[in-house]
Parts: structure tokens; sequence; C-alpha cells
């Protein structure tokens, strides 16, 4: 299904492309096709058409199918599976995942999230910081519109599945991969509850442990990941953080935090989390988990009555895509899965999103003929590193600084200094600009931290 605003403003049309019914194909021709192929729709070089864009699409499908078909003698037109790209969906799906099945498979313009899709959508006004020194700064967030919200992750993923599948993806939830092969010009993978199946190419969006990486041999024995997070869910709260959003820069954590995050009902999502050092141990980030909520500053801000909900979770976070595999043949690797975290702040969804789409538009832009394996590996590579590398050096000199209780107050300091640094600054921790957009020109534009709101 190919849909291109300026040939359908009103709504995606199914365009039929020659080739008998499938997951890609409508089920009758459409007139508009032919003039659509034809004309290219006032596609150019650097911008092709709708029309461009469908060819492309349409010659990388027949060269990730046919040659794969030809060996095995079942080249039939009647035999063409749709699709030859497969975008594993482990349990738990992430947000890479996510963003590469829809970049697949709706235009390629902004993924807009509807807010009413998530149920504990709560929309964040504010940002408060508390430094070493115990100095509160607050951040306002910008207006008008929404620049920030929070929700328990389960319901974001959930809201961003709905939204692949509504743009036509097929998701098999639940189902393991148990064995991957490379081929020169396919990827063959065995999925339990599903079988053997075949595809062109193959983003694997499986987070920190990947058993995509592992079954390929391309694990890390031992790698543990640059920071370590804790998180647990609480309701009860009754203090100020039922409403603000609280990040305390303890001593003891630097250069990692500790967070609050408001949720709905006087519920929050409580969490630290702290750089790999090789002085922290298991058992005494679990005493620290304990004694962080009976600091009075954060004890005051929860309430008295606060409840914690199940159980605390831990988990490693990768932040390391100077060093990671992002490809390897014809299978690419997004996410946590490419170790894409910020090293400054371990934040990942935002960079999950990004390669996931990347992943995607590097496949579909690949031209025809076995060898397009590699013009996407190479391709999908060189994006990343365009897009993450330069800011994953500056939060990495970022988080050396702040790694010292004085120069971390004295930045909580600056950045309370006066309204503009109040703005600004808020803007650029939650990367509405990139980290290293200073230093880097070809990022500069007109409307540099005066970006509308997304909703």
């Amino acid at each position: 299904r190919l849909h291109d605003p300026r040939s359908a403003p009103d709504g995606a049309r199914s365009l039929a492309v020659g080739l008998p019914p499938s997951t890609l194909t409508a089920t009758a021709p459409d007139e508009s096709l032919s003039r659509l192929l034809d004309d290219g729709a006032n596609g150019s070089d650097d911008e092709p058409g709708p029309g461009q864009r469908a060819n492309q699409v349409v010659a990388t499908l027949m060269a990730t199918w046919y040659p794969a078909a030809a060996e095995s003698g079942s080249a039939g037109r009647s035999e063409f599976p749709g699709p030859a790209t497969l975008l594993r969906t482990p349990v738990g799906t992430g947000p890479a995942v996510l963003a590469a099945l829809y970049a697949a498979l709706a235009d390629p313009g902004p993924i807009t999230l509807d807010p009413g899709a998530v149920p504990s959508w709560t929309t964040v006004h504010d940002v408060w910081l508390r430094s070493p020194s115990g100095r509160e700064v607050r951040l306002p967030m910008p207006s008008p519109g929404v620049f920030a919200a929070t929700t328990p992750r389960r319901e974001l993923d959930a809201a961003l599945l709905d939204m692949a599948r509504a743009a036509g993806a097929e998701v098999a939830d639940g189902h393991a991969l148990t064995a991957i092969r490379r081929h020169h010009d396919r990827v063959e993978a065995e999925v339990e509850g599903v079988g053997a199946v075949t595809a062109g190419f193959v983003v694997a969006a499986d987070g920190m442990w990947s058993p995509t990486r592992k079954l390929l041999g391309l694990d890390t024995p031992g790698y543990l990941g640059e920071w370590h997070a804790f998180r647990q869910y609480a309701h009860g709260v009754t203090g100020p953080a039922a409403e603000r959003l609280y990040v305390w820069f303890e001593a003891d954590l630097l250069p990692g935090y500790a967070w609050s995050f408001p949720l709905p009902d006087g519920r929050v999502n409580l969490g630290y989390g702290v750089m790999r050092d090789g002085t922290r141990h298991g058992k005494d980030m679990k005493a620290l988990w304990t004694d962080l909520w009976l600091r009075p500053h954060i004890a005051e801000a929860l309430g008295p009555g606060v409840v914690f909900d199940d159980r605390a979770t831990a988990w490693p976070i990768p932040a390391a895509v100077n060093h990671a595999t992002l490809a390897a043949g014809r299978v690419l690797f997004a996410g946590d899965a490419a170790r894409t975290t910020d090293v400054m702040t371990g934040e990942g969804i935002g960079q999950a999103v990004l390669t996931g789409r990347l992943a995607a538009e590097a496949i579909l832009g690949a031209g025809a003929g076995a060898s397009a394996g590699d013009a996407v590996a190479a391709h999908y590579r060189r994006e990343v590193r365009r897009e993450l590398l330069a800011d994953h050096r500056m939060s990495a000199v970022l988080g050396r600084l702040l790694a010292r209780p004085l120069l971390a107050r004295g930045a909580v300091r600056v950045v309370g200094l006066n309204a503009f640094t109040r703005r600004n600054f808020v803007r650029w921790m939650f990367e509405d600009e990139p980290r290293a957009v200073a230093l880097t020109p070809r990022r500069w534009h007109r409307a540099f931290l005066r970006r509308p709101a997304p909703f």
C-alpha cells in the first residue's frame, strides 16, 4: 500500500503494482497507478515523487524475492509473499521495531502518536531539578503545546504497536526467534510457533541482550552495558511529586540521578540510574534503592502515604553506539540492540525510534540485486553514525564533568540563572535539539530552539 499526501490528500489509497493480491498490493488495479509510474509525479533527483518511490519499492521486493524463489524452483507469481522484510517483534516490543514497522509500511512522514490512545498519558508542565547542594530549580516547559509527557512504558509500547498494525504490519507477538541464517540475497529465520520465515532483511530491535545478535555469534561476552537502572511504580503519592516531574542529582549517584515521573491518580514512576564504574555491586545498589526514598527531601516530595507496587526491577543500559555492531549483512540492529542509548542520561526511546526508522528507510531505498544487502548495511551504518556519533561524544564529555559534585552544582546554578536559560535548557534536556547541535553546522536551522511542540 503506497500513500503519498500529494497524490491522495484525503487519505491513503491502495495502488495495485501489477502483482497478485498480497499484503502489499490491492485486489484490483487502480488507473492512477499507471499515470504515477509513468510521470514520476513530478519527482526530482533530490526528492523522488510517489511514482518513483513506488518503482523503488517494487524493484526491491522483486529483487529480494525472486532470486531466492528461483533457487528453490518456486518463482511463480502466484506465490509472491508480499513485503520481503522481516521485522522481528519480541515480547515487550520496543520503540525501535515499531518505528521500523511504521516507516516501512506507512507514508514516510513523522510518526504522530495520538495521546488519546495512551490511557495514562500525563502532560508535563514543568521539571524540577535538585542540585547536590540542595538547590531546586523549576524549568517550565515551552508553550503552547505539549513538549513532554509521561506514561507507563507498557501503555506506550501498546499504542505504538497499534499504529504499526493500522499501517499494515502483520504482528506475531510472543514468538521467540530460535535460529537465523544469513545468505548473500536473503535471511532465513526460524520463529517459535510460526515456522520458517524467509526475508530480504531483518531488523533486530530485540534489546540489550539481543537474541538475534547472540544467534549470529556477534554478542560480547561479559558485556553489561554502561548504565544500570532500578525502577518501581508507586501509588498514594500526596506530596508535590503527584504533579511535578523531579530529577534529583544526588551526590552519591553522579553522574547518575534519581527521578519521579507523575502519573494519574497519585501514581508515580520512581527510579534511579548510575554509571557502571566497576565499584558498584548488586548488593550495594539494592541497599541504595531502599535508602534513597527515605531521604528527607525525597520522602517529602512523595508524601507520607506512598505505597510501592510489586517489586523494583533492575536492568542494564547499553550506551556505546561508537563500538556497536550496527549491521551484519542483511541483518540491521536498532535501539538497545545497537547500544544507542544516550551515555549522559541513559535515555533511549528517542534513539530507538530514530534507528528503527533509519533501518526501514535504508531497506526501502535499496537497489535491485543480491548486492543490495551490502549497500543497505553500509547506508545504515553511515546514517546512524551521522545522526548519533557526535551527540554520543558530546554526552560522554558532559557526563564526565557531571560526575564531579562541584561541577554538577555549578551546572544547576547556571541553568536557573534566568528565564532564558531555564526555557532553553529544558528544550535541550529533552533533546528538542541534538546534544551536539552547536558543534555540527549541518544541523543548524532557522528554528533553533523554537520548534513547535510535538503535540
